[in-house]
């Protein structure tokens, strides 16, 4: 135990315990917030006793919430707020509402003051930005329906946090010796930075970066921020709120990344200590003393706001498992609710035992979510092997020559194109959500499984000529291509690859054309780079056409010895210095070799014999 610490055992305490803990939370899928959680939680005064002056820390931690809060601000652009406005007020704008509104409702029941229902109604509304998001990407959830509509939902969230902290300090002016606010200096404030940002500030740090010193350009950043939270709080209110508006108003600013860039250690370090801090808070003891009211307080809250967000989930139109979705990676408290909690106890709003109480509920949702969403998981997988097959659409043979196999991304465009020529086609898509919104659009596709042999017959692989593997995935594309030369070996198979890997499996299979997803992109762009370097345009596509014929033969190459590490390897390097080699010597020529026609030695070293 530190009884009297000097800031280097401090930061020490700190640093040890944080190295420690979150990497751990971080291998087990908890994510570093509860990492930091526990980590303040173990060396605070409520457990371990090794740091005990929480006022000093958390007053510097609350810097860690401004940074985040203007770098919130420098991603919330107007422009793209407003063309989100449908799904972050109708998904968001609701969550938050029926949320509040409910917990509102509780508190009042309970008899507390409107004031401190409000705080606690709406602080519990929230949930976790950092958890759920993370959670999202590396589900690989984050671009379904119910992925993009929790991205809405936080958003909104995120947007709806930022007035609630200007708004709860003023709700303690109806409580004795609670600080007040100067509305009339806030507002003031407000368009002198408007003005400042638009006309003076764009010019300051256009003359700051020509000095090209990264030091002075973070000094300017960080004066900035904590200089407009200063005047906020000299107003009576938040800094967040302040840092927040700074960061709005330099969203367009062409040195936005710039800033964002050098603000992003010391917000990923001040944030760590600000969740550090609220782990020396959680009294744990509370939860010893009083467990089963700890423990109805948690099941009640991830209960009702699960029905409040499955609910919003249906009324937007999301199906069952959408919604059911939805609301498990959302049910969480959020890391905002900690910031409110201590902004409303400042404020007098709600008392140190209520904030306390909840601060333990909220870590606790937030400690329980992990194993919600895997238990979800297991039985979302459950149900779809054990459940009754889906029921997909009934296929009539529509005497089609071509059959698209997935139309997300990749099927579409090939589609649209043979729309485009009255080329007749039969599109087949698995994901249900997809479906929805295809349909929406008025694109006719059928719902089913292109991968089982009694689908594709109905479909009219008898009669059709070319099937068009466009899935993403790489096990069910290689399978489907399987299936299909077993079964019907007159069909012309056309398939999307994932990788060169991918591309040898379908090799094997006999798959007539294959596609990497992403080379022609590659190219394309490469020739708009080129372009803009100053290339000329007949050198240009000479450069693209002999890189992509190279390539293209050295995939075959690569086939060949592909079972044979080492010789792959060789292959691969030689390929790559003779590729350099030619256009290091072209580049030196004075002349353009004719299009379509390769000079004489590397027609004979690409076609394999010195690879």
């Amino acid at each position: 135990m530190i009884e009297h610490h000097t800031p280097l055992q401090g930061a020490l305490v700190f640093l040890g315990a944080a190295v420690l803990l979150v990497p751990i939370f971080l291998r087990l899928g908890l994510g570093t917030v509860l990492g930091y959680l526990a980590a303040g939680s173990i060396i605070g005064p409520n457990l371990l006793g090794w740091i005990k002056d929480y006022e000093s820390v958390a007053s510097y931690a609350e810097l860690g919430v401004v940074f985040l809060l203007f770098i919130i601000g420098l991603e919330l652009q107007p422009k793209r707020l407003w063309a989100m406005k449908r799904n972050l007020l109708g998904f968001g704008g609701m969550q938050i509402f029926f949320c509040t509104l409910v917990f509102f409702l509780i508190g009042k029941a309970f008899g507390l003051s409107s004031s401190a229902s409000f705080v606690i109604g709406f602080s519990l509304s929230l949930s976790s930005t950092a958890f759920a998001l993370q959670t999202l990407t590396e589900r690989k959830v984050l671009n379904t329906q119910f992925g993009r509509a929790s991205f809405s939902i936080l958003l909104m969230q995120d947007v709806a946090a930022i007035p609630a902290l200007a708004l709860i300090p003023s709700l303690g002016i109806l409580v004795e010796s609670a600080p007040k606010t100067n509305w009339y200096g806030a507002l003031l404030i407000a368009i002198s930075l408007y003005f400042v940002s638009r006309f003076l500030m764009r010019p300051f740090l256009r003359i700051v970066a020509s000095g090209k010193s990264r030091e002075l350009f973070t000094g300017v950043t960080l004066l900035i921020v904590m200089g407009v939270a200063f005047l906020m709080q000299q107003v009576g209110l938040s800094m967040a709120l302040g840092a927040f508006i700074a960061g709005v108003l330099l969203s367009e600013s062409e040195y936005k990344h710039e800033l964002e860039a050098d603000l992003e250690p010391f917000k990923g370090i001040l944030m760590g200590l600000f969740f550090i801090s609220v782990g020396m808070a959680v009294n744990w003891q509370l939860a010893l003393s009083e467990p089963l009211m700890i423990i109805g307080l948690t099941v009640g809250y991830l209960l009702i706001k699960g029905l409040l967000i499955f609910s919003v989930g249906k009324i937007m139109k999301l199906n069952n498992t959408s919604s059911r979705s939805l609301a498990i990676y959302l049910v969480q408290g959020g890391e905002f609710a900690f910031v409110i909690f201590g902004v409303g106890q400042a404020a007098k709003v709600i008392t140190a035992e209520w904030a306390e109480q909840w601060t333990l509920v909220v870590t606790l949702s937030m400690v329980l979510s992990p194993i919600l969403i895997l238990v979800h998981d297991k039985i979302e997988s459950w149900r779809s092997e054990r459940g009754p097959e889906p029921e997909y659409d009934k296929i009539e043979n529509q005497q089609n020559p071509v059959i698209i196999a997935g139309f997300g991304r990749f099927g579409q465009i090939v589609g649209r194109i043979l729309r485009a020529q009255n080329i007749g086609f039969t599109a087949i898509e698995q994901d249900s959500e997809q479906i929805e919104l295809l349909r929406r659009f008025n694109n006719r596709v059928f719902y089913g499984d292109a991968s089982r042999i009694e689908l594709l017959e109905s479909a009219g692989a008898k009669d059709a000529k070319y099937l068009i593997i466009a899935v993403d995935d790489v096990e069910t594309a290689t399978s489907m291509a399987r299936e299909v030369r077993q079964n019907f070996p007159h069909l012309k198979i056309y398939s999307r690859a994932r990788n060169r890997q991918h591309v040898f499996e379908l090799m094997d299979l006999e798959v007539h054309a294959i596609q990497r997803e992403t080379f022609e992109a590659s190219l394309a762009l490469s020739k708009t780079l080129l372009k803009d370097l100053g290339f000329a345009p007949d050198r240009i596509k000479f450069i693209v056409d002999r890189f992509r014929t190279h390539d293209n033969l050295m995939v075959q190459e690569q086939y060949k010895v592909r079972h044979d590490e080492k010789t792959f390897l060789d292959v691969s390097r030689q390929g790559a210095e003779q590729l350099a080699r030619v256009l290091r010597e072209d580049a030196e020529k004075t002349y353009i070799e004719p299009a379509g026609k390769l000079p004489q030695d590397e027609e004979a070293s690409l076609s394999g014999d010195r690879l």
